[in-house]
């Protein structure tokens, strides 16, 4: 079964971060139940501990990659998030 890593780049008392690490998990727990989904690892890191996530990301966070490729950033939308990990074999 395939795994698919989602890292949630984002930085401390940003409230778009808070939304979209809310959203992230729920749609990971939701995708727990199914046997059809693969293995879901989350991971979070901060531009602020990282200085070329900073360089790479100051101004697009939250930022969400799956398999290390962003999938979205700023507003993360469930279905689209959803449909990503389940097509990943």
């Amino acid at each position: 079964m395939a795994t698919v890593l989602l890292t949630l780049i984002g930085k401390p008392g940003c409230h778009l971060c808070d939304d979209a690490r809310d959203l992230v998990g729920s749609v990971v727990t939701k995708l727990a139940d199914d046997p059809s989904a693969p293995e879901i690892v989350l991971e979070e890191r901060s531009i602020l501990d990282d200085a070329e996530l900073h360089a790479l990301y100051l101004d697009d966070i939250p930022v969400l990659l799956l398999n290390g490729k962003v999938h979205n950033y700023w507003r993360i939308d469930p279905v689209r998030l959803r449909g990503a990990i389940l097509a990943v074999r």
